[in-house]
């Protein structure tokens, strides 16, 4: 670290949740930021598709540990609530199951214990109680030492768990999250719904660890919704951004980075070139792997940080009007066989019978026959997958629905699908997560902020902590406050 009489000059690579939290955060710290992204808005994978109803949000649509959020805009002087009305759910996600069977989550712990004893009868509750305790003691053991530190260390974290033996029982290292499930539920449709959970990082349940369990300690602790939808937060931050200083230009992919003096010096867009102190890449990290900044930052991301692969998906987003089940805002509909879906996707191939995750945007806010928005999301391998499957898939997902009771009025249905994941983020594979978190050890192979060129950092789901909204703005602050570290920024 140097002392330095003038700003230093900073470029971001892409505007997803980490970058734009990086951008806020470095731009009130004083820093000349100067934003480049290839698409025409903020937001990343946070983005919205047109509809007759207004913008459909076809990313992320689950927002959890709010908490990150008020500390963000803490950090740059700013009040949350002044910029985003968030609400909270008191319905966390409705489920059904093809036997007919529906369970609401609740935010009141309790609610929700008897909405299991209601379904599942007393037992089971017992059952969700142990497997909640278990789960709140591994977020609390780890959100700490793990997700807000900016670069955790494998023997910190171990000696962390020798000194609290039953920390290792709960880790249950031996064991993948279907394999904790099923020993610690006895109806499977309660395994099958607390396994899900692996999806939200983009992992399969029988490859992905126990530890994942604590996502849904994340989840039962509050989900919110963004008035305006999820996009909504990604704009606000770019605004505040622009507004504490920072440049950003859309439209505007980078194609290289140069190195001087055995440091990052100098940026190529379209349009022109940028000499540099520091650069932030805000995108899948095997794009650079893949030399897609060209070749003297490509050894900075070891090839066991980003494969294996994660999930892919098919979207489809649409305005129509409901008829029939009744939906929360978060529902989902399991498939008929848990394992066949993954055993499908481990193939390569898209899943027949796949769990359906709905988002009902409206929810409440609209007349019950006028227009709502919504998101499908049907799991699916990253590629090589077909094209033409996108039409296929949304057959079977209106088909399913039809068969859970729910219909909709007819109107377009937009489907993005691996390939066309794949062109939005490059070098991505069509793999919405980065890498998979398949293995005890994933969560210490992501890269961190600082790379082994100095000057280059990375940020987003698909490095450390990971995917999701609240780990991607986690990875975006590390970043920034490596950056002003480094760059003797107060």
């Amino acid at each position: 670290m140097t002392s330095r009489t003038t700003p230093p000059v900073i470029a971001i690579i892409g505007t997803g949740i980490g970058g734009l939290a990086a951008a806020l955060r470095l731009a009130h710290a004083g820093a000349r930021v100067t934003v480049f992204e290839a698409q025409p808005a903020p937001g990343g994978k946070m983005r919205t598709i047109p509809s007759a109803a207004g913008p459909i949000d076809a990313g992320p649509t689950v927002l959890t540990m709010r908490s990150v959020f008020d500390d963000l805009f803490a950090a740059a002087g700013l009040q949350l609530d002044d910029y985003v009305t968030l609400t909270p759910l008191d319905t966390l996600a409705r489920h059904y199951w093809p036997d007919g069977t529906m369970l609401d989550l609740m935010a009141d712990p309790d609610d929700s214990l008897d909405q299991v004893t209601d379904v599942f009868g007393p037992r089971a509750a017992d059952e969700v109680r142990g497997f909640s305790a278990r789960a709140a003691r591994l977020f609390d053991a780890f959100e700490s030492p793990m997700m807000k530190t900016a670069s955790p260390h494998l023997a910190a974290m171990a000696g962390r768990v020798m000194r609290q033996p039953g920390l290792a029982l709960d880790m249950a290292p031996h064991l993948s999250l279907a394999g904790l499930v099923r020993r610690s539920f006895g109806d499977p449709r309660l395994a099958q719904l607390f396994a899900r959970y692996a999806t939200y990082v983009g992992g399969a349940p029988q490859q992905s660890p126990a530890l994942l369990s604590l996502i849904w300690a994340a989840e039962a602790r509050g989900v919110w919704t963004v008035t305006g939808g999820m996009h909504q937060l990604a704009v606000t931050l770019a605004r505040l951004a622009q507004e504490a200083g920072a440049r950003f230009h859309y439209n505007t992919p980078v194609h290289r980075l140069a190195a001087q003096g055995g440091r990052v010096a100098r940026l190529e867009y379209t349009g022109g070139t940028l000499d540099v102190d520091a650069v932030l890449f805000n995108g899948d990290p095997q794009a650079i792997a893949q030399g897609l900044l060209g070749a003297a930052p490509r050894p900075t991301v070891r090839p066991d940080s980003i494969r294996p692969r994660s999930l892919s998906a098919h979207v489809a987003s649409f305005a129509a009007t409901p008829r029939g089940l009744p939906l929360a805002h978060h529902t989902v509909f399991f498939a008929d066989t848990p394992n066949t879906e993954f055993d499908d996707i481990a193939k390569g191939r898209t899943p027949v019978d796949a769990t359906l995750y709905l988002c009902a945007q409206d929810h409440g806010h609209v007349a019950a026959d006028a227009l709502h928005r919504f998101e499908i999301i049907r799991n699916a391998p990253p590629l090589p997958t077909d094209k033409k499957e996108d039409d296929q898939c949304k057959t079977m997902m209106f088909d399913r629905m039809r068969q859970f009771g729910l219909t909709f009025s007819p109107g377009p249905v937009t489907i993005t699908g691996p390939q066309e994941f794949a062109t939005l983020f490059p070098a991505s594979d069509g793999a919405l997560y980065g890498r998979s978190p398949q293995g005890t050890m994933a969560a210490f192979k992501r890269p961190t902020a600082r790379t082994t060129l100095p000057g280059l950092y990375l940020c987003g789901g698909g490095a450390h902590p990971g995917a999701g909204v609240p780990m991607a703005a986690l990875s975006g602050q590390h970043a920034a406050e490596a950056m002003k570290h480094d760059l003797s920024l107060t």
